[in-house]
């Protein structure tokens, strides 16, 4: 959250954080506080029963309790159904992305 991309935050562009319970929770948190310190708007995905962070969101989606090194599996859907829909939302075709053959024929 230093310099560039704080510098992006504003009231149009929501901040998507995985602030899930674990050993970085503290430090998240205190990057939630900076955004809306900056008027951002924050979705968060976070551990079921979470009543910190749920509280400062604008938007909190809860995962199930997991152990940590298991966190990356249980964000990843959710973050990707979330791209989805947004991508859906705004009209765009999901099923042929921008510049994919490029990425895919170039060896």
């Amino acid at each position: 959250m230093k310099h560039g991309p704080i510098a992006l935050i504003d009231a149009e562009m929501p901040v998507v954080v995985i602030a899930t319970q674990n050993g970085l929770y503290e430090k998240v948190l205190s990057n939630i506080q900076e955004i809306k310190a900056r008027k951002g708007k924050v979705i968060a995905f976070v551990t079921k029963g979470d009543t910190v962070i749920s509280k400062i969101a604008d938007c909190s989606i809860e995962l199930p309790e997991t152990i940590e090194c298991l966190d990356p599996l249980i964000t990843t859907v959710p973050l990707q159904l979330l791209a989805y829909h947004i991508a859906v939302c705004k009209g765009m075709d999901v099923d042929q992305p921008r510049n994919l053959a490029k990425s895919v024929t170039v060896e």
